[in-house]
């Protein structure tokens, strides 16, 4: 079984992030790390890869200024190569383009039995690209899997929903995007990383991809405005004279809540 991951490369949240104040985006010139989120879809591909007895798991990325730090990690987790796609003219996509971008990426590995990317990414929460590439791949695609699971040419995912889960069966090849907590991403060995530095990562531009790089001026989406998040009020104090049980039902009452 042949998988493949999308793998977002983002500025450490650990380290506090600094804007460019002309695109109001964040800026991505110095190292980049592995997104949290698409750690977990790369321990489910290795996680369906051993239990099928066979296969690869290969990983793509977009990022700029050929920065594939993060790619190594999963390469270190075990993935086996990777593409990536770094390109100035690229600058400023929006998640049409980017979805453009990775579904060229897969095609440029010859596709897979399945491919899996994060719900969203840690710094970008627009939860769209995964589902514009299964169209731009023409493969099915379930969201918010929970529990996956292969079973002969079919893919059988735990969705999750505000109720509960759906049990959704479909043919491979197919797309999925995993939710956090779906699986326990193991920690690289020191072994694996080593093994990392020599695995082949491959570099492409939007041309060699046949993507016409929208970037800035094509984009559909722009950030207008970023502002500081307005500070907590503080919350209401009452004191029990006898009678606050009113107080509170009047509160309540202002609230809709009753």
């Amino acid at each position: 079984m042949n998988v493949i991951v999308c793998v977002k490369q983002i500025p450490d949240p650990a380290s506090p992030g600094e804007l460019d104040p002309s695109t109001n985006q964040l800026k991505r010139d110095g190292k980049l790390i592995l997104d949290e989120s698409d750690s977990y879809g790369v321990e489910m591909a290795l996680q369906l890869v051993d239990a099928a007895g066979g296969g690869e798991v290969s990983i793509i990325s977009m990022a700029p200024n050929g920065e594939m730090s993060g790619m190594r990690t999963a390469l270190a987790m075990g993935a086996v190569k990777g593409v990536l796609v770094s390109d100035p003219a690229l600058a400023g996509s929006d998640a049409l383009t980017t979805a453009k971008v990775l579904a060229g990426a897969v095609q440029t590995l010859g596709g897979a039995d399945l491919v899996i990317a994060g719900t969203e990414s840690s710094d970008g929460y627009t939860g769209t690209v995964p589902e514009q590439m299964a169209e731009l791949l023409g493969l099915p695609s379930v969201t918010f899997a929970k529990s996956v699971k292969v079973d002969g040419g079919a893919l059988k995912v735990s969705r999750q929903t505000e109720e509960g889960f759906d049990e959704v069966t479909c043919p491979l090849p197919a797309l999925i995007s995993v939710t956090a907590g779906v699986v326990e991403p193991r920690y690289p060995s020191f072994k694996g990383i080593m093994a990392a530095k020599s695995k082949p990562v491959d570099t492409k531009t939007a041309a060699d991809l046949g993507v016409t790089a929208a970037g800035w001026a094509g984009a559909q989406q722009a950030i207008v405005e970023v502002a500081q998040a307005a500070a907590r009020q503080a919350g209401e104090v009452i004191e029990d004279d006898g009678e606050t049980f009113n107080k509170i039902v009047e509160f309540l009452d202002g609230l809709k809540v009753i």
